[in-house]
């Protein structure tokens, strides 16, 4: 997909910069985009998208924080025997896994609710 739109990038940077109107049209492209990417409908899902990225940026480092945490935690439990303390961090990390794991599902779900109400609109 990446390498698709990369071609029509790139189709379409050529066509403006080889075009005899050049300039012109490369306005007029430019126009008519702007007249789009301003509209109501538009900028109202750019604002769905970047609260989207907000919480999304926020809920996956704090699951890996909480997890490297309670590893750390595990690992250094005084009186353990090192077999004892590798067991608990690696307990301690599938369950940290686990939450990283549902933080992750949480967020690729709501990109798809809003990829969704994007479609209907």
């Amino acid at each position: 997909m990446k390498g698709k739109i990369g071609i029509v990038v790139g189709l379409a940077a050529g066509y403006v910069l080889g075009a005899r109107a050049g300039r012109e049209r490369y306005e007029q492209i430019k126009t008519g985009f702007l007249k789009v990417w301003n509209t109501d409908p538009v900028q109202h899902q750019v604002d769905k998208v970047k609260d989207l990225g907000k919480s999304a940026a926020l809920a996956l480092p704090s699951a890996v924080w909480d997890g490297a945490v309670k590893v750390t935690k595990a690992a250094a439990k005084k009186g353990a025997t090192p077999g004892q303390k590798l067991d608990a961090a690696i307990k301690a990390g599938k369950e940290s896994a686990d939450d990283v794991a549902e933080a992750a599902d949480k967020t690729a779900d709501g990109v798809k609710k809003a990829v969704d109400d994007a479609k209907k609109k």
